[in-house]
C-alpha cells in the first residue's frame, strides 16, 4: 500500500516530472471480454500522440494482464504512460496508486484522457497526492472498524474465527465408534463428513493408538505367559 509520505517522495507534490520534455507518450487500453472492440480506446491514444499501444482483453480483475506488464517494462524515465480512463489502468484505488507510484519514482509521467488527470503538471500530481490520503484514510478506517467490531463480538461471548469442523456430538460418536474395531477410521471419517486428518485432529487419542479409546473393562484380557 502506498501511503501519502511514499507518494510524496520527500519532494514537493506540485513538482512537475517527468523533467525531460521529450520523452515518448505510450498508451495502454483494455476491455473486460474479448468480444468488446478496442477500437475507440486506440484511436484516442493515437490521438493523444502515443508512439506505441499496448492492449488487454482481460478484467480489470485480473492481475495476469500480460500487456500491461510489458507496457510498464517498455516505459523509459521520461516518458508518459496515457490511459482512456483510470479504471483502464487499476482494478481498485489501491493499484492505481501503487502503479503510478512506481511509475514516478522511475521518472515516469502518467495521464487519463477522461478525466483529465495529467501527472507531469503540478495539479495532476496534486491530485494523486490526495489520491494517496484518501486510500491510506479508507485503509484505516477498514482496519479500525475491524478491530472494534471483533472487540465488541468478543465482549459478547462470540466465537471469532471459522466454526469447528466437528461439534462436540459429532466428536463423542466418533470415539464411541472408533471403540468399536470393525469401524475402520476412514469409514467413520466419511460417515461424519469429515476427512481423516479432521479426525486425528479432533480426536488427538488416535495418534497413540484406538486401544486407548476402548473402556479398561471392555477390553479382552490376555493369557499371562507361564
Amino acid at each position: 500500500m502506498t501511503t501519502p509520505a511514499e507518494w510524496a517522495d520527500a519532494d514537493n507534490p506540485l513538482e512537475t516530472f517527468p523533467a525531460s520534455p521529450f520523452g515518448a507518450r505510450v498508451g495502454y487500453g483494455r476491455v473486460s471480454t474479448k468480444g468488446q472492440l478496442l477500437d475507440r480506446q486506440i484511436s484516442a491514444l493515437e490521438a493523444a500522440g502515443c508512439v506505441r499501444v499496448f492492449t488487454d482483453k482481460k478484467s480489470g480483475k485480473n492481475a495476469e494482464r500480460e500487456e500491461l506488464w510489458k507496457c510498464l517494462d517498455y516505459l523509459r524515465h521520461g516518458d508518459t504512460l496515457v490511459v482512456p480512463s483510470l479504471d483502464r489502468l487499476g482494478r481498485s484505488i489501491q493499484d492505481l496508486i501503487a502503479i503510478v507510484s512506481g511509475l514516478r519514482k522511475r521518472g515516469i509521467g502518467f495521464q487519463s484522457l477522461h478525466e483529465a488527470l495529467d501527472t507531469t503538471t503540478p495539479g495532476g500530481r496534486l491530485v494523486f497526492h490526495v489520491f494517496a490520503a484518501l486510500a491510506e484514510f479508507i485503509r484505516e478506517l477498514i482496519v479500525q472498524g475491524t478491530h472494534e467490531g471483533l472487540e465488541a463480538a468478543r465482549a459478547r461471548g462470540e466465537r471469532i474465527g471459522r466454526p469447528p469442523a466437528m461439534n462436540p456430538e459429532q466428536i463423542r460418536h466418533a470415539r464411541a465408534l472408533l471403540a468399536q474395531p470393525e469401524n475402520t477410521i476412514t469409514s467413520i471419517a466419511k460417515l461424519l463428513g469429515v476427512s481423516r486428518t479432521t479426525l486425528y485432529k479432533y480426536v488427538p487419542e488416535l495418534t497413540v493408538g484406538r486401544d486407548s479409546l476402548v473402556p479398561t473393562g471392555s477390553r479382552p484380557t490376555l493369557p499371562q505367559p507361564r
